[in-house]
């Protein structure tokens, strides 16, 4: 199974023309990043606070694709994927309803706190992407056989 989280769009969400403002989204795709890491046994008290090691955000794209409200119930299907020893991207599928309303992607990179330079993805970061990796390719199998049958 490829992770998802499920969370209700609040007004607080939302801009003055009652859409999801183009920056919460990002906030609520943040939110499935850290239910999976907690999903997957990391404890992200620990994660996020006082780390050695860190993984900023250096790059992040959105397409909206429809008009997200209040009120709307969001499924968020995340997958993670190493793309070097020190990076990774995350891909969001943000749908209502079995609807893609919207894509995302953010690409992380581990630095040390102290000294802010690049720093090898720990053993825990690496297990959470092999294990998301698997599932997701997994996912995509059954897909496949779902559409021959």
């Amino acid at each position: 199974m490829i992770f998802t989280y499920q969370r209700t769009v609040r007004f607080a969400d939302t801009d003055a023309a009652g859409v999801v403002y183009f920056a919460n989204i990002l906030s609520i795709c943040h939110e499935a990043y850290e239910e999976s890491l907690w999903h997957s046994g990391i404890n992200i008290k620990t994660f996020f606070t006082h780390p050695s090691v860190a993984f900023p955000v250096v790059h992040a794209n959105v397409d909206f694709l429809r008009p997200i409200y209040c009120g709307d119930k969001l499924m968020i299907s995340l997958i993670p994927q190493k793309i070097s020893i020190d990076k990774f991207n995350i891909t969001y599928e943000i749908t209502i309803t079995d609807v893609i309303v919207a894509k995302a992607i953010t690409r992380h990179v581990c630095i040390d706190v102290n000294s802010r330079t690049k720093q090898e993805l720990p053993e825990e970061i690496i297990s959470w992407l092999e294990t998301n990796r698997r599932d997701a390719e997994g996912a995509e199998r059954g897909k496949s056989r779902e559409e021959i049958m």
